[in-house]
């Protein structure tokens, strides 16, 4: 499948990186510093250097025939521009209409609540945590997540983990509405296989599902 990566640098973007390459799809990142790709990434893919914030270059990122973006941009609470994912999105989904390009999947958090939750103390507790001490990412992706539920013309499809650590991927993860808090865990290994799960399944259309073990 030829697909479109944002935040390939990043630790998420990384695993999806090399989880989509070992598959077999041809992929197009689009980042700042090329550097940063692992030695040997580079060959493999279609490189697009530029900004996500810049309209154009996100359009240069999207080619005619593009069937599937991933969306792995992380926020810093120090250092990211407000709004950063939004405002990445909302050129992504321009594009996206210009082309007629329809698969989109999303990795948000847990702090940002979906109708589908069961809303429990664990559950509050880190929306709490989130809205006092990393206001910045959790605000962002509430915009986000506003941006995508008006977007009904856009197969967008999500994934909310809780902390996300380093470790091997297992492939045996809940994928839904369950409880959660704040010591539910996945690997960034296993958020990826979750997502590239979602490049030809349908069930998650609209609604981005807490994953954790």
């Amino acid at each position: 499948m030829k697909i479109t990566l944002f935040g390939a640098t990043g630790d998420l973007g990384q695993a999806l990186l090399e989880q989509a390459l070992a598959a077999g799809h041809d992929v197009t990142v689009l980042v700042r510093n090329p550097g940063r790709l692992r030695a040997g990434q580079r060959e493999r893919v279609t490189l697009v250097e530029g900004d996500g914030l810049v309209a154009e270059d996100v359009r240069r990122a999207l080619p005619e025939g593009t069937q599937a973006v991933l969306f792995a941009v992380g926020v810093d609470e120090k250092t990211s521009p407000r709004d950063l994912c939004t405002d990445v999105t909302r050129h992504i989904i321009a594009t996206m209409r210009e082309r007629g390009l329809s698969r989109f999947i999303w990795c948000g958090g847990g702090s940002n609540f979906r109708p589908e939750d069961d809303i429990t103390f664990g559950a509050r507790f880190v929306r709490w945590f989130s809205e006092h001490f990393l206001n910045h990412r959790h605000t962002d992706k509430e915009h986000q997540l506003d941006l995508l539920d008006d977007a009904t013309d856009i197969e967008w499809y999500g994934i909310r983990p809780l902390q996300m650590i380093a470790g091997p991927r297992r492939e045996q993860y809940r994928l839904g509405f369950d409880r959660y808090s704040g010591f539910s865990r996945i690997t960034f290994a296993d958020c990826a296989h979750a997502m590239l799960g979602m490049l030809e399944d349908d069930t998650w259309r609209h609604k981005a599902p807490i994953v954790q073990y």
